[in-house]
């Protein structure tokens, strides 16, 4: 089995409770472990695969609280860093269906330097990179870059998800887009939303916009559709939809983390890597992980509310 190399942001959530809609009108929030690389790992561990995360958090009780829950979910910590800056924290609002508004206070994430010694880690082992805050400068961003190239060198299986959040990247969207095409372009991997393959590709239909990327990228692509299920491109093959189960939403917080999460457990316990381009092999790897971000999306939370194998097999 491969080991999941998960490398980015590690935060608090501060979920509001009640369908509110925005944060301005929440006065009451759950505090959660969160961030897009971390939920990830999480989800891989949860599902019994191997899982490292690599990323900042600072030296205060947010930050012990969520190197517990790192430790709680039997994730490797070796790269995790700690640092003297505050810990990154998330506010998020919810509305109808569990749709979210977030508001971020930056901090710690955004100072992750860089450990030449995790280049010989990946070799021929999987590389997920979650982009939430990874391109907004900084330590962080030169880091991602330089994992990017170990990733590459070392022959390892690379996952990119670019984890669009409107109040981070709506500053320079154009910079959002071409750091997203840089990774793209070198992954054998992308999980997406309807949103951001439309937004990255410049394109007005999804059809489009998967041809715009089998042009650009030889990744197998998953478009998630929420209620609607995935569509999956695979070079060079028709596009697919897998169909996902009915639920009542009550935070879709971690969902889309989830379903990639399953996805790259799936794959690391695979023996042979080019399963990711078969498509008998990903229409019932994608129901797995449809399955798993349904179940996340039932509670609050992100860590928290991910499922465990036992859980899918009651959906």
């Amino acid at each position: 089995m491969k080991q999941v190399f998960c490398i980015g942001e590690l935060l608090i959530d501060f979920v509001g409770q009640g369908e509110n809609g925005t944060i301005t009108q929440t006065d009451s929030f759950l505090k959660k472990a969160g961030g897009a690389p971390a939920n990830v790992a999480a989800a891989v561990a949860r599902l019994e695969g191997k899982s490292s995360f690599v990323g900042a958090i600072g030296r205060d009780p947010f930050g012990e609280f969520l190197k517990e829950t790192l430790l709680a979910e039997n994730i490797d910590i070796t790269y995790l860093q700690r640092v003297d800056m505050f810990t990154t924290l998330a506010f998020v609002s919810l509305g109808e269906e569990g749709a979210r508004d977030f508001v971020f206070s930056r901090g710690a994430d955004a100072t992750l330097s860089y450990d030449s010694s995790l280049a010989q880690k990946f070799k021929e082992q999987v590389v997920h990179f979650g982009a939430a805050t990874a391109f907004l400068g900084g330590a962080l961003q030169e880091t991602y870059y330089q994992y990017l190239s170990d990733a590459e060198s070392n022959q390892a299986l690379i996952c990119f998800d670019p984890n669009y959040r409107e109040d981070l990247h709506s500053i320079d969207p154009e910079g959002f887009v071409a750091n997203c095409m840089h990774f793209i372009e070198r992954a054998h991997l992308c999980k997406m939303s309807e949103e951001e393959a439309l937004l990255i590709s410049k394109c007005t239909t999804l059809e489009d916009a998967c041809l715009f990327f089998q042009q650009k990228s030889n990744a197998t692509l998953c478009v998630t559709l929420g209620k609607n299920g995935t569509l999956v491109s695979i070079p060079n093959q028709p596009l697919f939809t897998v169909d996902t189960i009915k639920i009542e939403a009550i935070d879709t917080t971690g969902s889309g983390d989830s379903f990639i999460g399953c996805l790259l457990a799936q794959w690391a316990k695979a023996i042979d890597r080019s399963v990711i381009h078969d498509k008998e092999w990903l229409a019932s790897t994608v129901v797995l992980a449809n399955k798993a971000g349904a179940f996340t999306a039932l509670s609050y939370g992100a860590i928290a509310a991910l499922p465990r194998i036992s859980d899918l097999a009651t959906l």
